[in-house]
């Protein structure tokens, strides 16, 4: 009786320690299928956000002077540096005189990672004749208000409102959202509030807003 009672006692210890174990292994199975669920749920969510904003693209009413096709289009301006993509662009042809002039095409096509705020023909079009022949012949001031144009960085729509440091070493205030930014009169040439007309143009090393007005630089 006492042999019966002992072999009963040592089933239900074995089987109760069984119990444990397995629960202890559906627990940590759970936990690690919780885990892997995460991480697999953050990269789609990573991936989703790249996504979207490649999908964004280029926006504002100034898109539709960009060639469907050949070196100015988008497509053609994303493979060159931003100094040969703006030859290529019919809209820019004033704003690559200027750089021819102050020699900086190879400078711009050197750097890395930059955003160029690209006056459109029209922006150059607003400044008296007289006035901008005075600043395409000076090379020094001219040089100042290009640089003023860029900023160091890639900017997305996102990130482009707020105060930013240019490569002439001052800074650019950019308000707004969404698809519409614009920058203070008293920051243009003319004194008229600058628009992007264009926004979140690559190329190469760039990304393009072109605006429909001339910035001027911080006065020394």
């Amino acid at each position: 009786m006492k042999s019966t009672l002992l072999a009963r006692g040592v089933l239900i210890t074995a089987v109760s320690t069984l119990g444990i174990t397995l629960s202890a292994c559906g627990s940590d199975s759970s936990s690690g299928s919780s885990a892997s669920s995460s991480t697999a749920t953050s990269a789609s969510e990573s991936a989703e956000s790249t996504v979207s904003a490649a999908a964004a693209g280029p926006f504002g009413p100034g898109c539709a002077a960009v060639p469907a096709e050949g070196p100015g289009s988008f497509t053609g301006m994303a493979a060159a540096p931003v100094g040969t993509a703006a030859s290529s662009n019919p809209a820019l042809t004033t704003l690559v005189q200027a750089v021819t002039a102050a020699n900086l095409g190879d400078s711009l096509d050197t750097q890395q990672n930059i955003t160029v705020l690209a006056p459109a023909n029209s922006a150059f079009e607003a400044v008296p004749a007289d006035a901008l022949q005075a600043l395409l012949a000076d090379n020094a001031r001219l040089t100042a208000v290009l640089t003023h144009h860029v900023i160091q960085g890639r900017l997305s729509p996102d990130q482009l409102a707020g105060t930013h440091t240019t490569l002439n070493n001052d800074e650019v205030t950019i308000e707004g959202s969404g698809e519409t930014f614009t920058i203070a009169g008293a920051s243009t040439l003319m004194g008229t509030d600058a628009s992007v007309i264009c926004g979140n143009v690559p190329t190469a090393n760039a990304t393009v807003y072109v605006i429909d007005q001339v910035l001027k630089p911080a006065a020394p």
